[in-house]
């Protein structure tokens, strides 16, 4: 037999029989003690177990099987035109994966922006690059997650937009008050590469290899330099451009102590909230709102940022402010105040009415795309069978109901559902233009529970927006982080996110936030798949009662398994339930 054939199947096996729970639990260790140091101020002692980590093993282990098999872009190429790799190549690639000065150009992708005619440039690394970033963002990530503000929730682990919208809701929930809407132009594009790396300040080799990234280039039909920015595409681009904007609250904070007054006051007065490259800035004075807004332009300069006039702005919550209407739309959702009579009035905590009511709704022009994107799905299955519409729909309705599932959407909920059933009639009299509406609707539409008029087949039902219960986002703890290691807390957290599905959230709760197989806790960034546990090939159904919640590549594993299974199941690979007495097991 060829020798390199024997050292690829060695290769396959050995990768699938890899102690994924060791391997996850010893880098998560790392981490947290990473975390704990940056916390505490020890910069050398975060600068040795940095190093340890990016020459770990099983952090190259974790870091190729991110990009290669649970990323969602694993299959886009880069430069080199690699998209996929067997598990002998992972291996292969696990062992020469080496932080150094070198990486290689990024290919580059034009996407459009939704709801505008512009595109968005993204920078695709090859997948070596991209294991490599994700192998020194676990280093970096974990250092800075103890050094970022409070108020930053964009592209961070454990905080989502719902945590963002509270923070603004708790803002201006007991006092009318003026809103900066800002965006910053360009940002990934534009960032000063030399100030980034003063900001980071790391050791030399870790500067080296992201320096190199930074400068690496772009394939775009030619070869394109990167002088300035760093690419949209790329596993640790976010966390970069969080690192550059690091720094902005406690600028406007600086601002504050400095006015007339008590300090505590002026600062709980003033809160910047911000979410990546978009920023709010709150306080009840004009006035002192348009310093904060000379204050942020200066201090923007040096990163080479500058605001986007087209999309700064300056609001009321109440009332008009110029010719401006009050409230503003941040993230898809619309933030207003509304003048209300005494029993509709909000209170604060003594009683008293404040003669308003702060109301977060979906934004106007989100409903509008949303519409667009279910026309498109009808003008594109005209033709198709109801099973295919539907299936089509479903999770369409069901993302975008559950992302404003936690804001006042009742309404728009209903309007969705009446928009979508004057599209139904259409389709279905389309297909049948010379038969009755009474035979349409006997064909088409049926009872379903106790609901009538339901758009179903045999099989298949499709949802509505308004099935979707409204319940209110709990917001995150100040500087909360998943490396502090509190798992009761972050475990309840993921069982109640607003755009984690019922099915998730309820397997979650069950399973007390463990994998059924390796049993490990889900972290708040994993990639998680609801598995059959009798395969549907066997006769399984899609009650809870068969359902599971698994990792990404858990669920891999299992399906390769019920694909061999030949009338009987070997259930010998599934680990047992996990013992009650190790909840608090630390997972990445």
């Amino acid at each position: 037999m060829n020798r390199s054939n024997t050292d690829s199947r060695t290769n396959t096996v050995e990768w699938r029989l890899l102690d994924w729970k060791k391997i996850q639990t010893t880098v998560f260790k790392l981490q947290r003690r990473i975390y704990q140091a940056s916390l505490s101020g020890r910069v050398r002692q975060v600068h040795r177990l940095q190093k340890t980590l990016l020459r770990s093993h099983y952090a190259k282990l974790l870091a190729v099987r991110r990009v290669t098999q649970d990323n969602r872009g694993k299959k886009t190429a880069g430069v080199d035109g690699i998209k996929t790799l067997t598990p002998s190549q992972r291996l292969v690639l696990t062992r020469k994966l080496k932080v150094s000065s070198k990486a290689s150009p990024t290919r580059r992708v034009w996407i459009s922006k939704p709801g505008t005619t512009e595109k968005r440039p993204l920078g695709i690394p090859t997948l070596e690059d991209r294991a490599k970033q994700a192998l020194v963002k676990m280093a970096l990530e974990s250092e800075w997650e103890a050094k970022f503000e409070p108020n930053s929730y964009g592209f961070r682990p454990g905080r989502r937009v719902h945590d963002a919208i509270e923070a603004i809701y708790n803002a201006i929930r007991n006092q009318p008050k003026y809103v900066l809407d800002a965006d910053i132009a360009k940002c990934f594009d534009c960032i000063n590469h030399e100030l980034l790396l003063g900001k980071i300040n790391t050791f030399p080799l870790l500067t080296r290899q992201i320096r190199a990234w930074l400068k690496a280039g772009v394939m775009d039909g030619k070869f394109f330099p990167t002088e300035e920015g760093t690419p949209q595409g790329g596993v640790i681009s976010p966390l970069l451009a969080n690192i550059a904007l690091q720094g902005m609250e406690k600028e406007v904070q600086t601002i504050a102590e400095r006015w007339p007054g008590r300090r505590r006051v002026n600062l709980k007065a003033l809160t910047l909230i911000r979410y990546a490259d978009d920023f709010v800035i709150i306080h009840p004075e004009l006035s002192k709102l348009t310093e904060c807004k000379l204050a942020i332009e200066k201090w923007l300069k040096p990163l080479g940022l500058e605001l986007k006039p087209s999309k700064t702005r300056i609001v009321h919550t109440l009332d008009n402010c110029g010719d401006r209407k009050p409230g503003f739309n941040f993230l898809g959702f619309n933030i207003r105040q509304y003048r209300v009579g005494e029993h509709a009035s909000g209170r604060l905590s003594n009683g008293k009415r404040l003669g308003f009511k702060s109301l977060i709704k979906p934004a106007k022009e989100a409903c509008k795309q949303h519409q667009n994107r279910i026309a498109s799905v009808f003008q594109t299955h005209k033709a198709a069978p109801q099973a295919a519409l539907i299936s089509k729909l479903n999770p369409i309705i069901r993302g975008w109901s559950s992302y404003y599932s936690g804001v006042v959407a009742s309404e728009t909920f209903h309007n969705q559902d009446i928009q979508i059933y004057a599209k139904l009639r259409r389709w279905t009299k389309r297909r049948h233009p010379k038969k009755s509406r009474t035979w349409v609707n006997q064909k088409y539409f049926h009872q379903h529970g106790q609901r009538n008029w339901v758009f179903k087949d045999q099989e298949l039902v499709l949802i509505q927006h308004s099935d979707k219960k409204i319940v209110r986002h709990i917001k995150v703890q100040g500087t909360r982080s998943p490396y502090d290691g509190d798992w009761a807390y972050w475990t309840k957290r993921g069982g109640s996110y607003p755009g984690i599905p019922k099915r998730i959230s309820q397997l979650m709760k069950r399973q007390r936030g463990k994998c059924a197989i390796c049993g490990l806790h889900f972290h708040v960034e994993t990639a998680m798949e609801i598995d059959h546990i009798i395969p549907r090939s066997l006769g399984g159904e899609g009650r809870y009662n068969n359902l599971q919640l698994l990792h990404r590549h858990c669920h891999d594993v299992k399906t390769r398994h019920d694909r061999s299974l030949d009338g009987t199941r070997d259930k010998s690979y599934l680990r047992k339930e996990p013992d009650a007495g190790k909840l608090a097991s630390p997972v990445l």
